[in-house]
């Protein structure tokens, strides 16, 4: 296994991570241990949470997912693995999270009542990468930093990440924590695929400049490169829900995810795959790792026999001539996803 940092951080994790947002809602308790278990045994050590999941986010079920992952937990050394999780980003924007009573906010107030939820629900005395789960567009990103900080000086916290986020907002960052002499954003997590090759123009480069590390989620752009979707409209997955809510939200998604340009990509990267002999979800989660930037590439499952291609992929490497035929399709249909 070949393990890779992130960041400047003595973070050394596997070059995939394990995503646990169904844990709690799309699979039980007992499959979310499978799952982990499977990974585990595969050579995976860094595992993504969220104070929100499972998603759907719901009141009802917000933390279960990491409370399923502190049980699981129990069962292995606990410095054996590199756990993230996330504090829910600020109320103010196009989302409003549905814990604390909606009014969340990357302040010092909320950034304290998450992680000490976090660490009681993950049953740990720390978090190796604790992550804004999207940008606070009110709160300075001063204060969110000072907060964050005074977790890393407490021991709470290793190190710190922001997600979701722009290369102007990350620069920012970077540079109040330098010019204030606070803990640094280490880490960006941003959906990043063969769909959503966006993040390869201004973040590849302040990744490449700045020494933080890329960690992509969704590399199969929300199970579409899989080819479900091309097969049957109304697959089983997320997304043939997400079309028919009444929530505005989950349709404005999957729309972005599941549309006529992301289907003629996704169709044209199932033909390099099966002339290539690669499995199209191995291939995919390939080429999102396949970057220098890039230090975790973050897969999910509903089972644990779905690892089984996501699992192929953490010591592959994509031919030159594979690459090129993948960066023909986007020559020919730019950016999909919008």
């Amino acid at each position: 296994m070949t393990y890779r940092y992130i960041g400047r951080t003595g973070l050394r994790v596997s070059p995939i991570a394990l995503g646990t947002m169904t844990f709690g809602s799309q699979c039980d308790e007992k499959t979310a241990f499978a799952i982990m278990d499977k990974a585990y045994d595969a050579g995976v050590n860094f595992l993504d949470t969220a104070e929100l999941y499972p998603i759907p986010p719901s009141q009802k079920l917000a933390g279960l997912t990491e409370t399923i992952v502190g049980k699981w937990l129990k069962t292995k050394p606990r410095d054996s693995l590199i756990l993230a999780t996330k504090v829910a980003g600020a109320a103010s924007g196009w989302f409003v999270p549905p814990i604390r009573h909606g009014l969340t906010a990357c302040d010092r107030f909320h950034i304290e009542r998450a992680v000490e939820g976090s660490l009681k629900r993950l049953g740990t005395e720390y978090i190796d990468l604790y992550q804004m789960h999207w940008p606070d567009t009110i709160v300075p990103i001063e204060e969110t930093l000072r907060a964050m900080d005074a977790l890393v000086q407490s021991g709470k916290v290793r190190y710190i990440g922001t997600s979701n986020d722009t290369a102007r907002g990350t620069m920012k960052a970077l540079m109040v924590a330098k010019y204030e002499k606070l803990t640094r954003f280490e880490s960006i997590q941003n959906n990043f695929s063969l769909l959503n090759r966006r993040d390869l123009t201004e973040i590849g480069a302040l990744c490449a400049e700045e020494k933080i590390s890329l960690l992509p989620y969704s590399p199969l752009g929300g199970g579409v490169l899989s080819g479900k979707y091309n097969h049957s409209i109304d697959a089983q997955g997320r997304f043939t829900e997400y079309v028919k809510s009444p929530n505005t939200r989950q349709r404005l998604m999957a729309s972005r995810f599941l549309n006529d340009k992301t289907l003629a990509s996704t169709q044209s990267y199932l033909r390099i795959a099966h002339e290539a002999n690669l499995h199209p979800v191995t291939m995919a989660i390939a080429w999102s790792k396949q970057f220098d930037f890039v230090a975790s590439t973050i897969i999910g499952a509903t089972t644990p026999s779905q690892l089984d291609e996501s699992l192929e992929a953490m010591e592959l490497t994509l031919s030159s001539e594979v690459l090129h035929k993948l960066d023909d399709v986007h020559a020919q249909i730019l950016y999909p996803m919008g």
